[in-house]
């Protein structure tokens, strides 16, 4: 269990490690693209290799399509309310944030890491290691989530002390989310982890495509492509090893 907590932990801590990057040290937009990029390469190689081909594996095509599906349509419609209030900015570097848009955000960043953080501490249950694919890949997708979020709220006036709380809170969520994922997926049935992988592996792609993708594209331009394709890679050999 506490490995669980402690995986869950790290993950989360790539917001807090951004937002002090964003607060300390002066980072070009179009390098935030660039990172961003390459987190969407290794996070879509985490959802196909790690999540979507053993859920199939362990439950087949039809949970894992149902899950699939009902992850990304979940994601979307919850990420849809959450827009509306101004949490589409939560990895935008240049946005002007109002107060109320500010705990949207945060609500969308817990949103975007239950699921993964869930299918962290879930991964310990075969065989008691880690999905090292799982944490490098949300954690490389959450640290320019820190710093593009962060950067947006201090331009809305957001106290430094008030951000890293709000991010402070996400690693801790993080840590109970893994845990979470942990007691309470052990003993169940292989279908019901296979759609319960799916079902993440759905929302990390919607989330993906709705919200990281536009960001690198927007900052870092067509570059950001090979960006990509590098972060896809380094998935396809961590999952090999």
């Amino acid at each position: 269990m506490w490995n669980a907590v402690f995986w869950g932990g790290v993950s989360g801590s790539a917001v807090l490690l951004g937002a002090l990057a964003a607060i300390f040290i002066p980072i070009k937009k179009n390098v935030i693209g660039y990172i961003m990029a390459f987190g969407t390469g290794v996070l879509i190689g985490a959802a196909a290799y790690e999540l979507l081909a053993d859920s199939v594996e362990d439950g087949g095509i039809w949970a894992t399509a149902i899950g699939f599906i009902a992850g990304a349509i979940v994601f979307t419609g919850l990420d849809f309310l959450v827009s509306k209030k101004g949490a589409d900015q939560r990895k935008r570097s240049n946005n002007s944030s109002t107060k109320e848009a500010g705990l949207a955000i945060f609500i969308g960043t817990v949103m975007d890491a239950i699921p993964e953080s869930i299918m962290i501490g879930a991964s310990l249950l075969s065989g008691g290691s880690v999905s090292w694919l799982l944490v490098i890949a949300i954690f490389i997708s959450n640290i320019p989530e820190g710093l593009s979020s962060t950067t947006g709220l201090l331009n809305s006036n957001y106290s430094k002390k008030r951000i890293m709380l709000l991010w402070f809170s996400v690693l801790v969520i993080s840590s109970l989310s893994s845990m979470g994922g942990y007691l309470f997926l052990d003993h169940a049935p292989d279908y019901a982890m296979a759609a319960m992988a799916a079902f993440a592996g759905g929302g990390i792609i919607a989330m993906i495509a709705s919200t990281m993708m536009p960001e690198a594209f927007e900052e870092g331009g067509p570059i950001t492509g090979i960006f990509t394709a590098a972060g896809l890679l380094i998935s396809l050999i961590l999952d090999s090893m």
